[in-house]
């Protein structure tokens, strides 16, 4: 005979010699008894009839409405099936006896390095990136908070399957007793339930949304206790199903689960629902998830092995890795829920997988693996990227064209041979020149040239040149960042026309003469001596012409002659000697305005460019190690 409720047991009856009284809506381990619809069914506590004694009696239950399902021989002879009802909604659900306890632990090794890189990751990306890029980065950090203050030592796995695909049978022969509701109406599963084979998973439970009416036991003293010791194992609503709120239970609940049993039927194993929209976007998370084809009870011959190889050509074009010759990936099993063909098998491969207690750490790398995915296109570049010293000495020669630098090492240069030829012309030439001057308005002596490009011209210059060196900068990089270093630009060259036409007068040749070299004072002198032999001969010249001195043309002639030819050879080979002074004077002039524009350039927008670049190139490194490629 057995025996199966829900109703809660009635307080202080079904009292033995070796258990406790069951409380209002919760029946005690050691021993309960609970009235069923009719009556007239005594059932007694399972764990001390089975154990022949009270070592059960202490044992505790936090999972809230959990249905345990046991039997063993009275002394009579006959079956007696217990079931120990923890609470239910309406019924005046009692407070769990035993309160939970956190007892997750830290991520280590690979997986915690990768976690801490993801949250570094989203801390230097917010100001740069879309916030909506961020959201499942953010979803997998907040997870994984979540899931490492829960229980390490439970592995919550769901069944998931389409509708008429025997997931809920499955679910009872693995719980080896009748849990979630089967039959020919569809939808049967509206709601997930949860069948713990240990305490301590209220919080995961919690997690799930699962209330407590809805979380069971499974059968007490089973031959898989102790295999699966540490599984929550969660019986899905129908992922097609017509109710959307269904759908929505499913997909909330498979995104908190640390695994997956996919339950397939030969007539729908091939949906493209199921592939598309599940399969091929998790083929990522392989290594926690089981895919078994069901119901191969109905395939005649060796029609099974031909369905289940096809399922894994499916799943292998979805991209899923397949755990076979020992490689890492998903379990492919065929099985037969309602005749236990293959239940066996499997209960031993999730049995394996839960003992291992690394599902949760699994489901979270791969979850990693996935936002990584999502994000690549934001963080790795197309080529090689930064800021050649080509395109910054392209910059900066903009900026010497902008603020007119060559012009003005001309001018500086024009200005220092007129100088020089002002100081080593012949004094007829010089005052020539004064005459010059004093007819001409304003004829003063000219301070040196200053080239400042038109304002307009020098402006779109500079515009150009920012333009240019950003687009240099952001070439082959992800569009956010290579729109955040043009937006650097831009701002770094706000008021920078304005300080390149400053630093043209405060950076070029000062006012005033240039400095002469220290040849001029006797290029000076001999200049005077050429002036004086003119003097002197013209003097001597006329001596003789008015009988004062003796007759004799050729000599007066002769160093008149000497100083007029002299003065302006002199003056001649002092220009020449000066074009070399003064083409350094212009250069260095022009070297100066250079550097002061370059330097500007730099500090407004180079310098701005660089730090992005810098940032990328931190949010690059990080993301080298959440995407695993340093691992």
């Amino acid at each position: 005979m057995s025996t199966l409720t829900d109703e809660p047991g009635e307080k202080g009856a079904g009292k033995t010699g070796a258990g406790k009284t069951g409380g209002s809506g919760a029946g005690g381990v050691g021993g309960s008894g609970v009235a069923n619809g009719a009556g007239a069914a005594e059932v007694t506590s399972g764990t001390a009839g089975t154990n022949g004694g009270a070592d059960g009696a202490d044992r505790r239950w936090d999972d809230g409405l959990i249905a345990r399902h046991a039997a063993g021989h009275n002394g009579a002879g006959g079956v007696s099936v217990t079931v120990g009802v923890e609470g239910i909604d309406g019924g005046g659900t009692a407070a769990p006896a035993d309160a939970h306890q956190p007892i997750g632990g830290a991520y280590e090794g690979p997986l915690r390095a990768r976690l801490d890189a993801l949250r570094e990751l989203v801390g230097l990306s917010r100001t740069r990136i879309e916030g909506n890029a961020l959201v499942e980065a953010g979803r997998v950090l907040d997870e994984a908070s979540t899931r490492q203050r829960l229980s390490s030592r439970h592995t919550v796995v769901a069944i998931a399957g389409a509708t008429g695909s025997g997931k809920s049978t499955l679910f009872n022969a693995l719980a080896e007793v009748p849990i979630s509701e089967t039959g020919l109406r569809r939808p049967t599963t509206s709601a997930p339930i949860a069948c713990v084979w240990s305490e301590g998973a209220a919080g995961l439970l919690d997690r799930l949304a699962i209330p407590g009416r809805l979380r069971r036991k499974p059968l007490a003293g089973g031959d898989g206790d102790e295999e699966l010791e540490g599984l929550v194992l969660i019986d899905l609503p129908d992922h097609d199903s017509a109710v959307v709120a269904h759908r929505d239970q499913v997909d909330r609940v498979l995104a908190l689960v640390d695994a997956v049993i996919w339950v397939v039927d030969p007539e729908k194993y091939a949906d493209a629902a199921l592939h598309e929209r599940y399969l091929r976007p998790l083929a990522g998370h392989a290594e926690i998830t089981f895919v078994v084809l069901n119901q191969i009870d109905r395939l005649p011959g060796d029609a099974a092995d031909q369905v289940l190889d096809d399922l894994r050509r499916l799943l292998d074009e979805d991209g899923m890795a397949l755990g076979e010759h020992g490689e890492p990936g998903a379990t492919v099993l065929p099985i037969s829920a309602l005749t236990g063909r293959g239940v066996g098998e499997l209960r031993g491969e999730v049995g394996r997988f839960v003992q291992e207690r690394k599902a949760a750490a699994r489901r979270l790398s791969a979850d990693v693996d996935a936002a990584a995915a999502r994000l690549r296109s934001v963080y790795v570049a197309d080529g090689r990227t930064g800021l050649s010293e080509r395109s910054r000495d392209e910059f900066a020669e903009r900026l010497a064209g902008a603020v007119g630098a060559v012009a003005t090492g001309e001018a500086a240069e024009r200005e220092w041979l007129r100088n020089a030829g002002r100081a080593c012309g012949t004094p007829w030439l010089r005052l020539w020149r004064w005459y010059e001057r004093t007819r001409t308005p304003g004829g003063g002596v000219r301070p040196a040239e200053v080239i400042v490009e038109d304002e307009l011209t020098a402006r779109q210059r500079v515009e150009q040149a920012v333009r240019t060196v950003a687009d240099d900068a952001a070439a082959g990089l992800p569009r956010p960042w290579a729109q955040a270093v043009r937006e650097a630009a831009v701002r770094g060259a706000v008021g920078l026309p304005e300080a390149l036409d400053e630093l043209a007068v405060t950076a070029g040749p000062p006012s005033g003469r240039p400095s002469r070299p220290a040849w001029w004072p006797a290029a000076v002198l001999v200049q005077a001596a050429m002036t004086l032999l003119q003097i002197y001969g013209a003097l001597w010249l006329v001596g003789q012409i008015i009988g004062v001195l003796d007759p004799g043309i050729v000599p007066p002639v002769l160093v008149m002659l000497g100083g007029i030819v002299g003065g302006p050879l002199v003056e001649w080979a002092c220009e020449a000697a000066a074009r070399g002074p003064a083409r350094r004077y212009g250069q260095d002039a022009e070297r100066r305005l250079r550097e002061a524009a370059a330097g500007c350039g730099r500090a407004k927008v180079l310098d701005p460019i660089a730090a992005e670049l810098m940032r990328y190139r931190e949010v690059r490194e990080q993301y080298s190690t959440v995407s695993g490629l340093t691992r």
